[in-house]
């Protein structure tokens, strides 16, 4: 989502230098935005202050002479190494009280997350551009016919339906995997080839999806780096995803997409692409934003059937 602030910034400015500070595990998303120049990776684990990390960072940044640091996350030690680099204007919002570490802050929070990343790149008080540009990534299909090389596999030859059924997050994000093999089998039965995306830590829910099925898929959970995720993403003919970062990697790679909100707010982080349907069924008690459901009936998600995404998958027969 950041990637609309790239290009506005570019847009704004042909000449600007655009380099990054990410978390190391989102560094590799950097090679495939033509907007980024530099990315340096975070080498921190989440969550935690590692102030002497955060500061020898700083510190080699310092020699860059940054004109401007945008600061997208609201915490406080988010904005430590904007300030030990010296960055001459600091740009973010308030968050949690960082005054004198931002010397540019930011009143107002737009509705989508995309909304308020881009208003950091803008003067106070400009309109934002309407419509905003949304985030593309580039994909090398070379690269991708060399993965599958790589682990035995042939190139696809029927059309390809990824199903992305991870959301680190947690469980109250995650369709059930009952219903991502029925759409899995119905799939192949209709001629399609369905291929699973995951991290490690999703390799339990592909593995359950796999046995349901018949075997029918292709796992390729824990089996990608992020770059390759993103070239063999590219081949897909369409995705079936939770509220995830594959969601947005999909998105931002233009395939058609069907998105699955349970616990999350559509409003805040849908996905960026003319060609995603959302669904989402607005229940009294949703969206809670809890990582697991209060409840314990996880109807949000539960009362998605396989029947309502393969409608919104027309290239599939229903019955």
């Amino acid at each position: 989502m950041a990637q609309s602030l790239f290009q506005v910034l570019r847009e704004r400015n042909p000449k600007t230098v655009i380099d990054i500070v990410a978390p190391a595990w989102t560094v590799p998303l950097a090679a495939r935005m033509p907007d980024v120049g530099e990315a340096f990776p975070l080498l921190i684990q989440h969550g935690k202050l590692a102030l002497a990390t955060r500061w020898r960072l700083g510190r080699t940044l310092r020699e860059r002479h940054y004109q401007q640091a945008i600061v997208l996350p609201r915490s406080f030690k988010a904005a430590l190494v904007p300030f030990v680099a010296r960055a001459t204007r600091r740009t973010g919002y308030l968050g949690e009280m960082r005054w004198g570490l931002l010397n540019d802050i930011r009143s107002g929070i737009a509705e989508r997350t995309v909304d308020r990343f881009v208003a950091l790149g803008m003067e106070p008080g400009v309109v934002l551009p309407d419509p905003l540009p949304l985030p593309r990534l580039t994909a090398d299909r070379d690269a991708a016919v060399a993965v599958l090389a790589r682990l035995s596999i042939a190139p696809p030859t029927k059309p390809v339906l990824v199903l992305c059924p991870g959301a680190e997050y947690g469980p109250a994000k995650r369709w059930p995997v009952t219903h991502f093999a029925a759409v899995a089998h119905k799939a192949t039965v209709s001629g399609w080839q369905v291929w699973l995306f995951g991290s490690n830590h999703d390799a339990t829910l592909t593995t359950e999806i796999q046995q349901l099925s018949g075997k029918v898929t292709v796992d390729f959970a824990g089996r990608l780096s992020l770059v390759e995720a993103i070239d063999l993403l590219s081949l897909a003919s369409a995705v079936v995803t939770n509220d995830s970062g594959l969601m947005h990697m999909a998105a931002a790679l233009d395939r058609p997409l069907v998105a699955l909100f349970g616990s999350s707010d559509p409003r805040h982080t849908p996905p960026l692409s003319a060609h995603a349907t959302i669904l989402h069924r607005r229940l009294p008690c949703s969206p809670c934003l809890r990582r697991v459901c209060p409840r314990s009936h996880m109807k949000c998600l539960q009362g998605l059937t396989p029947c309502d995404v393969l409608s919104a998958l027309p290239q599939i027969p229903r019955a």
